[in-house]
């Protein structure tokens, strides 16, 4: 009877090596393609903070409370001070506290609640573009002295955030820097020039000495987006008051 014959110790060598050769090649392929899904979701990511950022920015400008005696704008170069309607309920009429709009709760029901919106570009070294764009605001008011507690606060927040201002603060993106215009006057300025100021108190005689802090008939935000999953460069959005064009921008 003839022997039986097997595997040589080289074929055996070489089907291991073969064998390897494969599964590194596997691997690298499942890596690559784990790495891709990765980048893609963190891209998908750090558009939907922006775009979320965005929107919020046009809903609080869409929801400018314009009251008697409080600015619902306010630009000091640094930080944007928003005062934004956030219900449409009228108030309980049951307080002889005084009301945002000036007058007795008694006399003359307002909308439910404002809130203080405050945005800014905050400089952070360690952040993509150094710095990042964030959004402060407070609980819901109903009263004047809570109104101004808050507006004070948000300037103070916009200058130098600290533990009791950071409660509602949000991170929106990171920013190498950002500009504001406004549209006054059948033009685009800069907020804090005198032409705004000049036209917006030609538009409206009886606005006070401070004209710039009334609001604006447009407002373009642009800001530098760093190098990073969402893209680069210049963004560009407009904005039109609600009142002025007749739609939502």
């Amino acid at each position: 009877m003839k022997n039986a014959r097997g595997f040589t110790l080289i074929e055996v060598l070489v089907a291991i090596s073969v064998m390897a050769l494969m599964s590194l090649m596997a691997w690298r392929g499942l890596d690559g393609m784990l790495r891709s899904q990765s980048s893609l979701q963190s891209r998908s990511d750090e558009i939907r903070g922006l775009q979320a950022g965005l929107a919020q920015w046009q809903t609080d400008l869409d929801q400018l409370a314009e009251l008697p005696g409080t600015p619902s704008w306010d630009w000091n170069g640094q930080v944007l001070r928003l005062t934004r309607r956030t219900a449409d309920a009228p108030l309980a009429s049951n307080s002889p506290n005084t009301n945002l709009s000036g007058t007795n709760r008694q006399a003359a029901p307002v909308p439910a609640s404002v809130r203080v919106v405050a945005w800014t570009w905050r400089s952070d070294p360690g952040r993509p573009g150094g710095g990042d764009w964030q959004r402060w605001q407070s609980p819901p008011l109903s009263q004047r002295q809570d109104w101004q507690s808050a507006w004070a606060l948000a300037g103070q927040w916009g200058q130098t955030a600290n533990d009791s201002t950071r409660a509602g603060q949000i991170q929106i993106h990171p920013l190498s820097g950002w500009q504001l215009f406004v549209h006054r006057g059948g033009s685009w300025t800069n907020p804090l020039s005198s032409a705004a100021v000049t036209s917006s108190t030609t538009d409206n005689p009886n606005a006070n000495a401070n004209a710039s802090a009334t609001t604006p008939d447009g407002v373009r935000l642009v800001l530098t987006l760093p190098p990073g999953p969402a893209g680069s460069g210049t963004l560009t959005l407009d904005w039109v008051r609600p009142t002025l064009s007749g739609a939502p921008s």
